[in-house]
């Protein structure tokens, strides 16, 4: 990935568009990745779905609310990550109408090139910073997160 020299123009940019513009960068290289080992049929909506499905399981409606999209959409996606093998669904033991969502064997096997992909985003960002900026520039996003993220 080429750098580029800051301008003037970039003191103007907001934080939030400043964090989605590097956001969207990893998920780009991401993307490519997952395309080079032949899983072309996962979308970023569905990858953003298939991140927020916990260890045990997950309701289709907590997946909604967790990726802040209408019940519907998470529906959707979740029928469409069922048809692809992503995800399997069960009966909730907690709630005999209800449905749980796992992820399913093939989503195991896209996890470590996604996060071969990230790692290697990370070091490049790491390098571009120096390692006590990119620490410093992690601890102030996971401080963060206690304002902005009312999953953890």
């Amino acid at each position: 990935m080429a750098i580029k020299q800051s301008t003037a123009d970039d003191d103007e940019l907001g934080v939030g568009l400043l964090l989605f513009i590097h956001y969207r960068a990893m998920e780009t290289q991401v993307f490519q990745a997952l395309d080079e080992a032949g899983f072309t049929d996962i979308t970023p909506a569905q990858a953003r779905l298939l991140q927020r499905i916990g260890r045990d399981g997950t309701r289709v409606t907590e997946l909604a609310e967790a990726a802040q999209v209408t019940k519907q959409t998470a529906s959707f996606l979740v029928d469409q990550l069922e048809r692809a093998g992503y995800v399997r669904r069960t009966p909730d033991p907690a709630d005999a109408r209800a449905r749980l969502v796992h992820i399913a064997d093939r989503a195991e096997t896209v996890r470590p090139v996604a996060d071969a992909a990230v790692a290697e985003v990370e070091a490049e960002w790491r390098a571009h910073l120096g390692a006590r900026r990119w620490d410093q520039l992690r601890a102030a996003l996971t401080d963060l997160r206690a304002l902005t993220d009312p999953y953890m």
